[in-house]
């Protein structure tokens, strides 16, 4: 088995992998119950988490912003927004937006980038994969 360079990187894996089962689950599971409400406050905060975490790795494949930064940490930022407004969105029972955000980051923070991460060759998944 390949074991990632970083351990910050096997890290970000120990935290997202959960999210892609629990944000899966919550997309598609019947919303209000109090597992939906427990399992999304797990899944937000992990999300936040790992928003923060992958600032610190840098970028591995394309151009570069001050030699670290690269397009995928974006989507870093976009969790990192989207987490908070989400959660502030539902705790004032704005539930339309809590929704979209939600949808949103689980599109750009689960979805684009988990594609990028398996699908982008020199990506330690893409490695991991297809190597």
């Amino acid at each position: 088995m390949i074991i990632p360079s970083s351990p910050i990187v096997l890290i970000h894996l120990c935290i997202i992998l959960p999210c892609v089962v629990f944000g899966t689950y919550l997309i598609f599971a019947k919303k209000g119950t109090q597992f939906h409400k427990t399992i999304g406050k797990v899944y937000m905060i992990l999300m936040g988490l790992t928003g923060i975490l992958t600032l610190f790795i840098p970028a591995q494949v394309g151009q570069r912003i001050f030699n670290h930064f690269g397009l995928l940490h974006l989507l870093s930022i976009l969790t990192i927004y989207t987490v908070p407004k989400a959660w502030f969105a539902i705790k004032r029972g704005d539930v339309k937006t809590h929704k979209n955000s939600m949808i949103r980051l689980y599109v750009g923070g689960i979805i684009i980038a988990g594609s990028f991460a398996i699908f982008a060759p020199g990506r330690y998944l893409h490695t991991l994969f297809f190597n």
